[in-house]
């Protein structure tokens, strides 16, 4: 049994009268008065042990966006409710109405909706609703929770969805309305057209060329059904902030478009989350839904404070990956040297492609002149700058490709280079 504000209300005035009338008869009228009244009125109440609780609404929500969960309440006994309903949410969920008042009429129902917005991307778990029904005096109420377990899976946000268009339409100068008329080492044939000053000659085809009189050349497009792995690294170095983010939120959005565009090219993307082991891992999803599968996939990681076990990793994209396909690495280029003892096993057989989140306010302090403070921060800046730059090239000399830019340029230099990859046929 829980009680009102009412009855505490109740309860000063009857202070008050015993205060105005000193006897001990008036405090005893008055507590056997109040207490008569809130135990008739707990009786009067009705059952909530009987009730019916039915929750509903969405189970998907893009951080950014709300979603609407709707409890609905069944009173089958034959006395009104007056209810307070309480659906517990994690603060993260920013929950509007998750108390809210309600009157069902006996043998009636009646619908609470709660609205959610997430802060923060992972699942939001509402596991009981707990109802208070209260007596026709609104004094006294009983009270039980009903186990009605509820999950909204917050999203990440797909930020740099706003380059698919363009990405796309560079995929389809590739693979489409605008044939290659350079072949690439992994390039299919597609038809054949007449010669044009530019052609390279090496395309020319010289026995259609002989049959129909005219110069002609090959074209071909792009391979489809290659394979990408992506590779996110959800060690300590994850949970670093670059303008505002931390880095584990940049890798997963460009790891949503690369996702997006090469679905769109016919390409299988798989993924990796790992660091002293593998958080997560998805094979094969169907290329109608691989956006959706990786991107739910996404939704639960988090950065982890230990330190990324690349050996592992190695070994995990070796047992999933047999045949030759682009591995793409996500992780910060200062670590990156890590991959260098495992990465000779990686391009030995594979494509890699290493994106990595640069820090624009290394940019900005190297420029800084204005006093001896800024002058020693420009200096420590611009040798950051250089070791960045001298990782890269050793990532490069082993045979990987580098992607080094800022959060809002990641996602679209690492499409960039994947566009590249798949037009000059290494992939």
């Amino acid at each position: 049994m829980a009680l009102s504000g009412r009855a505490a209300a109740v309860a000063v005035v009857g202070v008050l009268v015993v205060l105005a009338i000193r006897s001990a008869v008036t405090v005893a009228v008055v507590d056997g008065l109040l207490l008569a009244a809130i135990l008739v009125d707990a009786v009067l109440a009705a059952p909530v042990r009987t009730l019916q609780v039915r929750r509903s609404g969405d189970t998907r929500v893009r951080l950014g966006e709300s979603a609407t969960v709707t409890t609905t309440i069944v009173n089958a006994g034959r006395r009104p409710l007056r209810a307070q309903l309480r659906a517990a949410w994690p603060p993260s969920a920013q929950a509007s109405q998750a108390q809210a008042r309600l009157h069902v009429p006996a043998g009636g129902q009646g619908q609470v909706t709660v609205t959610i917005a997430p802060v923060r991307h992972g699942d939001c778990v509402s596991e009981r609703v707990t109802i208070r029904s209260f007596g026709p005096l609104g004094l006294a109420a009983r009270q039980r929770g009903h186990r009605v377990a509820w999950t909204v899976r917050a999203l990440p946000p797909f930020k740099s969805r706003r380059y698919l268009p363009g990405k796309l339409a560079q995929l389809r100068e590739l693979d489409g309305q605008h044939r290659a008329a350079l072949p690439g080492q992994g390039s299919e044939f597609d038809s054949l057209r007449e010669y044009v000053i530019g052609d390279d000659v090496r395309s020319i085809d010289w026995r259609s060329t002989a049959r129909r009189r005219d110069v002609m050349v090959r074209t071909y497009r792009p391979e489809r059904d290659r394979r990408i792995v992506v590779v996110l690294d959800t060690g300590r170095t994850a949970a670093g902030r670059v303008a505002g983010y931390p880095r584990l939120d940049t890798a997963m959005d460009a790891a949503q478009l690369l996702t997006a565009l090469a679905s769109a090219a016919g390409d299988r993307v798989d993924l990796i989350a790992a660091d002293q082991q593998v958080r997560t891992r998805v094979l094969r999803p169907p290329r109608t839904a691989a956006l959706a599968t990786v991107t739910d996939a996404l939704a639960t990681l988090q950065p982890e404070l230990v330190e990324t076990d690349w050996r592992l990793v190695t070994t995990t994209v070796l047992a999933q990956a047999r045949r030759r396909c682009l591995v793409v690495a996500l992780t910060d280029l200062n670590f990156a040297v890590d991959l260098l003892p495992e990465l000779r096993a990686l391009t030995a057989r594979h494509e890699l492609l290493v994106g990595s989140v640069a820090d624009p306010r290394l940019t900005e302090l190297a420029g800084g002149r204005g006093d001896a403070a800024s002058v020693y921060a420009a200096a420590a800046a611009t040798r950051a700058m250089s070791q960045r730059a001298e990782q890269a090239a050793q990532l490069a000399r082993l045979g990987a490709t580098v992607v080094d830019a800022p959060p809002e340029r990641l996602p679209a230099a690492l499409a960039d280079a994947y566009l590249t990859l798949k037009g000059s046929g290494r992939l």
